[in-house]
């Protein structure tokens, strides 16, 4: 497909401006460097919200189109309120959607049609650690799974190699599966 309006129509991914801009980066490396930023607040018992407004990137600051709230509470069963989605399904939101969004590029590259994508996220953690009642219970996931239901005009392997590619390419993924260094103070 050399037309780009064809091609940016296939899967709604403008894949030749992430081209261009991968090559813009190996001439200019400096250019990568992002510092992405969130800023929460406190509401309530366990209840908080927070806000994205801009990031630095390309050598400058950004704002992104909106200004973006999330926000996000423990569950009834923790003696919470309830009134949001959990931290760590936070995390598996972003898990799934970075994912899914590289799905979605890997397949305009490949000139692969999706008709629907579909990722079920489930993370297994023992509470005990994060309650304090066994500190040799680790505070995170033990396992994650994501299973996707894709429907696409490509083969089984097609679609498998679609997934895997990217996989390979998710900065939440690498995030999950990688050491980070945390820094925590107070200002």
């Amino acid at each position: 497909m050399s037309d780009s309006s064809a091609a940016a129509s296939l899967n709604g991914v403008n894949v030749e401006y992430l081209l261009g801009a991968r090559t813009a980066l190996g001439e200019t490396p400096e250019a990568g460097q992002f510092k992405w930023r969130v800023t929460n607040e406190w509401l309530h018992g366990t209840h908080s919200k927070t806000h994205v407004e801009g990031y630095f990137g390309l050598g400058g600051e950004h704002d992104h189109k909106a200004d973006y709230t999330f926000e996000s509470d423990h569950p009834l069963v923790f003696a919470a309120e309830d009134n949001a989605a959990t931290p760590v399904e936070i995390v598996l939101t972003g898990l799934a959607s970075c994912l899914t969004a590289g799905v979605a590029a890997v397949a305009q590259v490949r000139e692969i049609q999706l008709r629907s994508v579909k990722a079920t996220v489930e993370a297994d953690m023992d509470i005990a650690g994060i309650l304090g009642a066994d500190p040799e219970v680790r505070n995170g996931f033990s396992n994650v799974r994501v299973t996707y239901d894709i429907d696409a005009d490509g083969t089984p392997d097609d679609i498998k190699a679609l997934v895997a590619q990217s996989q390979k390419r998710s900065a939440v993924y690498d995030i999950l599966t990688n050491p980070t260094n945390v820094t925590v103070d107070v200002a």
